[in-house]
């Protein structure tokens, strides 16, 4: 984001505008995605043993489901329609909503599907990731990818970020400071 942006966003979130993302910066982003939020928000905290207890085994794909990607929503992988969103049932309606209202604000970025349930282990780790259990979804990965520092490099529109928000889900470019691109249905 170029500095003009970083300084409407601080006048949006309510901290100090001066065009220089910081600590104060990042708090304030992330109390002002928590007043979107549900009061009770519905997801596991990120615990494997919360996250199994809730989603279940991550490797059994019996409550990954199938959903059709509605008209309106016009999602794509590398140029190629998608058809249908793989999730895991208990996330479904929610990611739907969340997309819905995430793709009024900023179509051009909602269209860039990168994938939800995805068998894998997180990034340098052991542990299954929130897309084997089919609870987390990307989007937009070509300009907010892992390492990618938001708001510096990274263009995940905060208008994509409350719809997520809205629904509970962790946005983890706000939260984390970096992988814009990622929104997973956890405590946060």
């Amino acid at each position: 984001m170029t500095i003009e942006e970083i300084k409407n966003l601080q006048a949006k979130i309510g901290t100090k505008v001066d065009g220089l993302w910081g600590p104060k910066s990042k708090a304030a982003v992330g109390s002002y995605l928590r007043s979107k939020a549900p009061k009770v928000i519905p997801w596991p905290h990120t615990s494997q043993k919360s996250l199994k207890a809730f989603y279940g085994d991550p490797w059994d794909n019996e409550p990954i489901i199938m959903v059709d990607a509605p008209d309106w929503l016009r999602l794509y992988n590398e140029d190629q329609p998608i058809q249908f969103i793989t999730c895991h049932k208990k996330v479904a309606k929610s990611l739907l909503r969340a997309l819905e209202s995430a793709y009024e604000a900023a179509p051009n970025v909602v269209k860039k599907y990168y994938g939800c349930h995805v068998d894998r282990r997180m990034r340098g780790g052991h542990q299954p990731s929130l897309h084997a259990y089919g609870a987390a979804i990307d989007l937009d990965a070509g300009t907010n990818r892992n390492m990618q520092l938001w708001p510096h490099s990274a263009t995940m529109p905060i208008e994509v970020m409350e719809a997520f928000a809205s629904e509970g889900w962790l946005c983890a470019g706000a939260i984390w400071g970096r992988d814009a691109m990622h929104f997973q249905a956890t405590q946060w």
